[in-house]
């Protein structure tokens, strides 16, 4: 390694240990460990042994630190920063994807949030273990939703939430129930699934789930892998909802028929 005395060397192009400590806000110690585990070892040494570091230390010191923000372990950032095509412009681009991580994060835990206050009534009392559970099934049908979406499905929902608007939104949920109850009465009655009745509440079943999914026939199947693989979405068993699926399948297939 390379010695220069500090009276020859220009503090503009090289600092000691403790000025690069005070200009960049980091202890003494924290350098010392980076040149200890070998993640920022100054090149230059004062006669006496002291550390002295050059610009492109301080460039390397400044990767380090951008790293760390983004939550990178130290061993992640050294295997970063060995890699020849490591850039200035990569550290920008995993600061880039890092925040949207954030910000999906945060736009999950909003949605989570604004469901649990929905159920909560207005002046009504909540014992807290009632809340916990509550919250607790909510986190459970956001994993399941996560299980079975892409990330790119749940921002094209996002963006359809957004289009249909909150008001819709809770007309829809109120729909709901009600349209299944209708499909099961004609089911239950053995009402002909090419009859005119369910062939209304077929349609009119099909245009919520279009509302939905606003016509993506890739979120459409992940809604139907959810609802086939799963026992209990909302609270609700998923067998008799896929016995009325199949009879509203086999409406829409007797109306495809129809028209051929």
């Amino acid at each position: 390694m390379r010695t220069v005395s500090g009276q020859t060397q220009a503090k503009s192009t090289v600092w000691k240990v403790g000025e690069l400590a005070r200009r960049t806000g980091l202890s003494v110690r924290t350098l010392r460990y980076y040149d200890e585990i070998g993640l920022l070892s100054p090149g230059r040494r004062t006669e006496s042994g002291h550390r002295l570091y050059a610009a492109d230390d301080v460039v390397r010191l400044q990767q380090i630190r951008s790293l760390r923000a983004l939550g990178f372990g130290l061993e992640e950032i050294r295997a970063c920063l060995g890699r020849p095509d490591f850039s200035a412009r990569r550290v920008i681009e995993l600061h880039l994807s890092r925040l949207e991580e954030r910000i999906r994060a945060q736009q999950r835990l909003r949605d989570l949030l604004e469901i649990v206050a929905a159920r909560l009534d207005p002046g009504e009392e909540v014992l807290a273990g009632e809340f916990m559970e509550m919250v607790t099934e909510v986190i459970e049908m956001s994993e399941r939703i996560e299980k079975y979406y892409t990330p790119e499905q749940l921002e094209q929902l996002e963006e359809r939430r957004r289009e249909v608007g909150e008001e819709r939104i809770k007309e829809v949920e109120a729909e709901w129930p009600r349209l299944m109850e209708e499909v099961r009465a004609e089911m239950e009655a053995g009402t002909d699934p090419a009859d005119e009745r369910v062939q209304r509440l077929a349609r009119r079943w099909m245009g919520l789930v279009r509302e939905f999914t606003g016509g993506d026939p890739g979120i459409q199947r992940s809604l139907n892998n959810m609802w086939s693989q799963e026992e209990n979405i909302h609270g609700m068993e998923t067998g008799p909802m896929r016995e009325i699926g199949e009879y509203i399948s086999r409406a829409m297939a007797a109306s495809e028929a129809g028209t051929e």
